[in-house]
């Protein structure tokens, strides 16, 4: 079973909280780039996720269909509503 949304946003904010808290390093071989870089991925992904799920949400509460959400994110029906039902609050079908 895929990941719930909330649980892909906390392991983002986890990574970025670890990422955070990592000292620079003191060569410049790159590292505290590539970290720096990662860090800001994860802020991005979750930032996003955030809004793809608001985004549902305000879909259903407006009644659209779990088939078209999942056709403008790219997937079924179906994986739209398992992975984004619960956490919009939305269960009922469409």
């Amino acid at each position: 079973m895929p990941r719930s949304t909330d649980d892909i946003l906390r392991h983002a904010d986890e990574l970025a909280d670890r990422f955070e808290s990592l000292a620079p390093s003191s060569t410049n071989d790159g590292t505290a780039a590539a970290i720096e870089r990662l860090r800001l991925g994860a802020v991005a992904r979750a930032t996003a996720e955030r809004q793809v799920r608001d985004a549902v949400a305000a879909a259903r509460s407006t009644g659209v269909s779990w088939a078209r959400i999942g056709v403008l994110l790219g997937t079924s029906g179906e994986a739209a509503r398992q992975r984004y039902a619960t956490s919009v609050g939305a269960e009922r079908d469409g």
